[in-house]
């Protein structure tokens, strides 16, 4: 079996920092890459899916942005497992979106983040 896939946008400064933060101290037990170096057709994942929201794949499962994160916290340790658990009800993740999409929207603005993370006019992202 396969392990469960973690993928960000590798080309922003502030997901890389979350993403460094994941592995360190999260360590979940599932694979983080940033999507531009990932194999997307083995994972079953486009472009415009990556590069719209964080996804995570595991065997028979894909998921996208919040719900994605709960997945990914849900293979760490307990405490973890636990804010995946809360994160993961159906309520918290659709609440979790306008945030998830707020932060996406101005990522450049977020600690460590840069000019170049900022998304251009019109990507998916950037909508809501």
């Amino acid at each position: 079996m396969r392990r469960p896939t973690f993928v960000f946008d590798g080309d922003c400064a502030f997901c890389s920092s979350c993403a460094r933060f994941i592995e360190h101290r999260i360590r979940p037990d599932a694979d983080v890459g940033a999507w531009q170096f990932a194999d997307l057709e083995a994972l079953g994942l486009t472009e415009e899916q990556v590069s719209s929201a964080v996804c995570y794949v595991a065997p028979g499962r894909a998921t996208a942005g919040p719900a994605a994160i709960a997945d990914l916290l849900r293979r760490a340790g307990l405490i973890w497992r636990a804010a995946g658990a809360v994160l993961g009800l159906r309520p918290i993740t659709a609440l979790a979106w306008p945030v998830y999409r707020w932060v996406a929207r101005n990522r450049h603005r977020m600690p460590g983040g840069t000019a170049a993370c900022a998304l251009p006019p019109g990507h998916p992202a950037r909508a809501g």
